[in-house]
Formats: structure tokens, C-alpha cells, sequence
């Protein structure tokens, strides 16, 4: 049975399937693992032990009856702890929201109930999903897999922990600047960005409206693919055949390559170098507006981040650790037509940045362009916070401002991840490139 704890969300589901795996044994096993982890207190903000194991009862009764409602049926995974649950407290990792208790579940965690899936708990994440790190003095921090002494990327931090260290078959996080890509690729894990609008936002607690999006850290492409199937309500993308011959990549150059500290760059320039072996033929581009876009940054998150928290930060700010909070009153230094001018600029950046990568299958950079950051520096050196921070999500953050759907893969050297962006909405041919990729840096 320990042997579930690193299988992949889809080989747990034939499993089940097969008659092999019972989902009852399956998710005691988590839940017994859980308990009795050294950092379960780190990684998991709170069980829902009891609905987990009524989900599981009645996945196995459908598995006996030839009746199982997805490929997942009966598959425990995690939840970020900023997925509304009813009944149960959604906190978004801040003091802010203590003894928050909603009355309905997330549209997307009624979706993958209504699947099968089981439901563990929810995961510690950086305060209202602010930072891409993972550290949260006001609750917990979460370990990275790979350094006992960092931190594990975020804001979906407990999210890739729960699945790095084999206490959720997967996880579900959310990617505003890259909170799903950013733990991710830290933990050696695929993330899935999805594009702005595909997946519901019901019930999930908010940080940027126009940026924030759902998405899986898991184990395989073939996890992420079910996974945000289940989440958006349809069948799953055709991945059958996926090749990398012939297919179009463009390395972004200029500020995506810049300062990429050394470990990430060999580790990127390897993984692309696998990937023109497995045939795909490689450009080297230059986009000007990606840096106009990254200049709009501060103006347009902050400015929807305080829009949105003004007034419950203002009545309580000493609940919050300070450098968030920074963040957030970022926002005060800017003025609404300042807003206004800034999305304008964006959107004729993201014009310049469709013609300059029309022909081409996806753009591809690192991840992140630094290894994890050590966690106690983070703790005492504010200087260390805000520049890790800022290069943390440097190169995630293009996706977000470009409107593009982003995957990240691990490329086998611990914590370093290669990224791969498309155009919006281009989920399927993104998961089937990643597919290609995969066996490819295997």
C-alpha cells in the first residue's frame, strides 16, 4: 500500500478501476500517512478526514457496481486552503480570515466531487496567495522536497508539498503571478497554469480577478490533463501519439534569460537540448513588450489586490505578516486613470507578443530563475525577501500578463523546472506538447 503513495493520480484511478486498488484502503493510507508525517502540520492546514472517507466508501461501492464517474473516481487529492469548503474552514493562509466557515463548496471542488474524487484537506499557502515563495510566518510555512532548509515556492506551497512528499495523489492550487508553476517546479512536479476565465472562480477566495486562475500540481501531464477536466466538466484532451517532431518552440531571450541563476540555466539548456534531440526545431526570439508588460506589473496587481482588500485590511492591518501587507498598500500609490493607462499598454503589449510567437508552438523559458531561497535569510533580511520575491516570479508573471495558458515540467536536476507557454485557451495542444516534452526529459 505505500507503494500508492507515489503513484500517479491516473494509475491510482485504472488501479481502482482494475478492482486492484479499494478507495477506502487507498485513502486511509493517505490519511495514516498524513498523521503520521514529521511536517503534516506544515504542509496541511486542516483534514476533512470524515468527508474524505464517506467520498471514498461511495467511490467503492460505484467501482463494484461498474458505475465509477470519472478516471479519477476515488483518487484523494489536496485542496489550497483558499477553496471555499462547506463547513469547513477557508482561511487563504491569513489571520485576516480566522474562523472563516463557508456554506458551499468551490465550483471547482463541486466538479470534481461530482467526479469522484476525494477530497483530504486543505493546504497552508502564502497570506491571500500574495507571493511566490511560500512563506507564511502567520500560519505555517510549508517544506520544499529537495532543501530542508528553503522554501517551497507558492503561493500554492502546501499544495505541491502534500503531493512532493506523498500525502495527496495530487493537488489543487492557484496561479495569479505563478503560484502554481513556482512550487512546482521547486518540488519537481508538472503545474498547470490554465488561461484567466477557463476554470470557475466560484468560491475561491480572490486576489487579482483578472489574473487569478485554478489549476493542478501533480505528478504526471496525464494527472494535470484529468485533472482540469474534471475541474472545468468535460472529457479529458486526446493525448494519444503526442510528438515532438517538427513542432515549433521559440526560447524566449532578453529579460526571461537574464540573471537566471547558474543551476536553473544549465539545467534549462539541457532540457532544451533533449527537446531538439526528440526533434522539435528551436528558436531563439526577442519581444521587446514582454519587459513593457512586466513594468505595468506592480500597477495592475496591486491595484486589484488592495481594490479588492482594502477595507478588511485597513480594519485589522497588524493581523498580517508586514511584507504582504506591503504589497498590498502598493496599490494605494495608484491613481485610477494610472490603472487604466497600464491595462492599455498591456493589451497592446499582448498584441505585440501574439505576432512576434504566432508561429510557433509554445515559448518556452525556465520556470524560475533562481533555486529556492533559504528560509530563515527570508525571515531577517527584508533587502533578500523582496529581491527573491520579485525574481521568484519574474519569468511566471509573463504568462499571467500575457492572458496564455503555461506548464511547467521538471527537467530531472532537483527544483529546476522548463516552462512552456501558449496562447490562450490552447489548453489541449499545450497538455499534448507537454506530453511530447515529458518523455523527453524522462
Amino acid at each position: 500500500m505505500q507503494n500508492w503513495l507515489q503513484m500517479t493520480a491516473a494509475d491510482l484511478g485504472r488501479g481502482i478501476a482494475a478492482g486492484d486498488i479499494d478507495p477506502v484502503a487507498l485513502t486511509q493510507t493517505y490519511l495514516d500517512a498524513i498523521e503520521g508525517h514529521a511536517l503534516k502540520d506544515r504542509i496541511y492546514a486542516r483534514l476533512t478526514k470524515d468527508r474524505a472517507l464517506a467520498e471514498a466508501a461511495a467511490a467503492a461501492e460505484r467501482a463494484a457496481t461498474g458505475q465509477r464517474l470519472s478516471p479519477l473516481d476515488g483518487v484523494p487529492i489536496s485542496w489550497k486552503d483558499l477553496f471555499d469548503t462547506a463547513g469547513v474552514g477557508t482561511e487563504a493562509g491569513s489571520k485576516l480570515l480566522k474562523d472563516r466557515v463557508p456554506d458551499h463548496d468551490a465550483r471547482v471542488l463541486q466538479n470534481a466531487t461530482a467526479a469522484g474524487l476525494v477530497c483530504l484537506g486543505k493546504t497552508h499557502m502564502s497570506e491571500l496567495a500574495f507571493s511566490g515563495l511560500g512563506y507564511n510566518p502567520s500560519t505555517d510555512t510549508p517544506p520544499c522536497v529537495n532543501d530542508a532548509g528553503a522554501v517551497p515556492g507558492g503561493s500554492s506551497s502546501g499544495a505541491a508539498a502534500s503531493v512532493a512528499f506523498g500525502l495527496a495523489a495530487a493537488g489543487i492550487g492557484s496561479d495569479t503571478g505563478g503560484s502554481v508553476r513556482i512550487p512546482s517546479a521547486w518540488n519537481d512536479l508538472v503545474g498547470l497554469k490554465t488561461t484567466a476565465g477557463r476554470l470557475s472562480l466560484e468560491g475561491v477566495v480572490p486576489l487579482a480577478l483578472k489574473f487569478d486562475t485554478v489549476g493542478p500540481l501533480c505528478r504526471s501531464i496525464e494527472d494535470a490533463n484529468l485533472l482540469t477536466a474534471v475541474m472545468e466538466g468535460r472529457k479529458p484532451f486526446d493525448l494519444a501519439g503526442a510528438s515532438l517532431a517538427g513542432r515549433r518552440l521559440a526560447v524566449l531571450d532578453t529579460i526571461a534569460t537574464q540573471e537566471v541563476r547558474d543551476t536553473p540555466m544549465a539545467a534549462f539548456e539541457g532540457a532544451v537540448a533533449r527537446l531538439q534531440d526528440a526533434g522539435a526545431r528551436i528558436d531563439h526570439i526577442e519581444i521587446p513588450e514582454v519587459e513593457t508588460a512586466l513594468a505595468q506589473s506592480t500597477c495592475v496587481y496591486t491595484s486589484e489586490a488592495y481594490g479588492l482588500w482594502r477595507d478588511v485590511i485597513e480594519a485589522n492591518p497588524e493581523a498580517m505578516y508586514s511584507e504582504i501587507l506591503q504589497r498590498f498598500q502598493l496599490g494605494k500609490n495608484h491613481s485610477g486613470p494610472d490603472y487604466v493607462a497600464a491595462w492599455a499598454t498591456l493589451d497592446a503589449a499582448r498584441m505585440a507578443y501574439d505576432r512576434a510567437t504566432a508561429g510557433y508552438d509554445a515559448v518556452i523559458l525556465p520556470t524560475a530563475p533562481i533555486m529556492p531561497p533559504n528560509l530563515e535569510r527570508l525571515n531577517s533580511d527584508h533587502d533578500y525577501y523582496i529581491t527573491e520575491n520579485l525574481m521568484a516570479l519574474r519569468n511566471t508573471r509573463i504568462g499571467n500578463l500575457m492572458g496564455l495558458c503555461a506548464l511547467s515540467l521538471p527537467t530531472g536536476v532537483p527544483s529546476c523546472g522548463l516552462m512552456m507557454m501558449a496562447a490562450p485557451d490552447c489548453e489541449g495542444a499545450l497538455l499534448r506538447l507537454g506530453a511530447a516534452a515529458e518523455q523527453a526529459l524522462s
